[in-house]
């Protein structure tokens, strides 16, 4: 299983917590990659109606009380993938569907990856990543979705 699938266990702990006001997510191994600051710099205040949270660790961000939607950025690049591939927002995204309600999307062919994991009973995948890949765009993109 590809690297970023180990993070979907702590997304998926902490989109079900939401009662501390920092939420705590793991930093990604690449986190410091200037990339990463150009991302989190633009990322919305609001997104689907889900305001901002604090996070504790270097290139993440979360919204929504609870938590409904993460992002970490720093992940290793996901150049080849058999899970589906769409785009939304300016930017090539692979679907992981193996935690529903929760969806994971992993940015493709960008360097570094990055992760949004968004519970769907709580905000619109397409909404979300329509406002989250305008930031995420300032990732450098070395491949795209093939179809």
């Amino acid at each position: 299983m590809m690297k970023f699938l180990k993070i979907v266990p702590i997304a998926l702990a902490l989109l079900l917590s939401g009662c501390a006001p920092t939420v705590v997510l793991p930093a990604a191994p690449d986190a410091n990659n200037p990339s990463c600051a150009e991302v989190i710099v633009r990322l919305p205040e609001k997104t689907d109606n889900q305001a901002r949270r604090t996070t504790n660790s270097q290139s993440t961000a979360a919204w929504g009380s609870p938590t409904s939607i993460t992002l970490t950025c720093g992940l290793e690049p996901v150049m080849v993938s058999a899970l589906t591939c769409i785009t939304a927002g300016g930017v090539d995204w692979i679907v992981d569907e193996s935690a529903k309600p929760n969806y994971t999307f992993v940015s493709f062919g960008r360097t570094p990856a990055t992760a949004v994991t968004i519970d769907s009973t709580k905000a619109s995948g397409a909404t979300v990543l329509d406002d989250l890949g305008q930031a995420v765009q300032f990732t450098k993109q070395t491949k795209k979705c093939l179809g």
